[in-house]
């Protein structure tokens, strides 16, 4: 069977029963067992769930023929390594997020998060229709990797802190667990950044390690628990307006699956992808609610709190593309693809949501 046909069969709806394509694609296939690699801890099951997502697809559509072990943080690698290890060949694939990694090339960030960048949506739209992976996919091929998309948060919060922040000044000193490209823009403002896998940000905060921390949203922060200890809640995250997971797989691996077995991976990624953010949609809202009753303190980032990052962000952004060509080449398509995408969601999307949450 033709790749293009299996795609089109497999893609016809998630409902299509995996026992009515395996037979004729994969009986006489080879048996695959691959190790993954992920960034995240058990407990967070939306984030961590989205490997499992990919490999419970994997096996269904290759009727068991493809088995794929998923490893939390800490089990093969450290959490902050996966990267690495895919490129090494240590695993065969992993779970992360890229702005992981942006102290090899500040250019990872696009494929995850940049301060005041794209939404979940536009993110997906960059990815997949507007040209994104196919940049990122140069990228990473330098890292003998390829990727791809592997989960979104959606917009997230702006983290935990045991002082209120009123203004700017209050920033100055504060250590805060923010990894990233946001993490240089902090910097910037006067903080100083940690970077910091999930696992290890309550321990850090219960010392006092860190005055301050940021993860993801309240389904994930609820079980972390850092309202115990910091009290203070902020929003907007506007260094990860909508930041993508991604799957990266070792591509001298890659290229020894058949066709048929690399279709049923992009499949099983693609659908890994969209639930993520599904889910986290779905319980966010009902954990903002607990938090808040078990005392936590919900804030907006001051103005000029605001104002000072965005400048700073778009000044680190032209800075970085004069010295880094990488970066140059994949900040330009972005930042005109961002810049059009504005567009229409200030004429359509944020008309409308903000009628409905706004209006009397």
């Amino acid at each position: 069977m033709q790749r293009r046909t299996f795609l089109k069969s497999a893609g016809a709806g998630l409902g299509v029963s995996a026992a009515a394509l395996a037979p004729n694609v994969f009986a006489d296939g080879p048996a695959i067992k691959w190790h993954l690699a992920s960034s995240f801890p058990k407990s967070l099951d939306i984030i961590y769930g989205a490997a499992e997502v990919l490999a419970n697809r994997l096996s269904s559509l290759t009727d068991g023929k493809f088995q794929l072990r998923v490893h939390a943080g800490g089990e093969l690698v450290p959490g902050l390594q996966v990267l690495d290890a895919v490129q090494n060949g240590t695993v065969d694939c992993g779970h992360s997020a890229s702005y992981y990694y942006v102290g090899k090339n500040m250019a990872f960030a696009f494929d995850c998060a940049l301060p005041f960048g794209l939404t979940a949506r536009q993110q997906n739209a960059w990815m997949y229709s507007g040209g994104g992976l196919k940049l990122m996919r140069e990228l990473f091929k330098q890292y003998n990797i390829i990727q791809f998309p592997g989960g979104n948060t959606g917009g997230q919060m702006g983290g935990w802190f045991r002082k209120e922040i009123k203004s700017l000044a209050d920033l100055k000193g504060l250590k805060m667990r923010i990894p990233g490209v946001g993490g240089q823009i902090m910097a910037k403002l006067g903080v100083v950044p940690q970077t910091l896998a999930g696992g290890d940000i309550y321990p850090s905060l219960e010392r006092g390690a860190i005055d301050a921390a940021e993860w993801v949203g309240p389904y994930d922060d609820e079980k972390l628990g850092f309202h115990k200890i910091a009290q203070h809640y902020y929003y907007p995250g506007w260094w990860e307006g909508g930041p993508q997971l991604s799957f990266y797989v070792n591509i001298k691996k890659w290229n020894t699956l058949p066709d048929a077995y690399k279709a049923a991976f992009e499949c099983a990624c693609t659908e890994a992808n969209v639930k993520m953010l599904a889910d986290y949609d779905f319980k966010n809202p009902q954990a903002l609610m607990r938090l808040i009753k078990q005392g936590a303190k919900l804030h907006a980032f001051p103005k000029d709190v605001m104002l000072a990052a965005r400048k700073a962000a778009f000044a680190l952004y032209e800075e970085e593309a004069k010295k880094n060509p990488s970066f140059a080449k994949i900040y330009k398509e972005w930042k005109a693809f961002r810049d059009m995408e504005n567009q229409w969601f200030k004429v359509a999307e944020a008309s409308y949501t903000n009628f409905l949450y706004y209006s009397k």
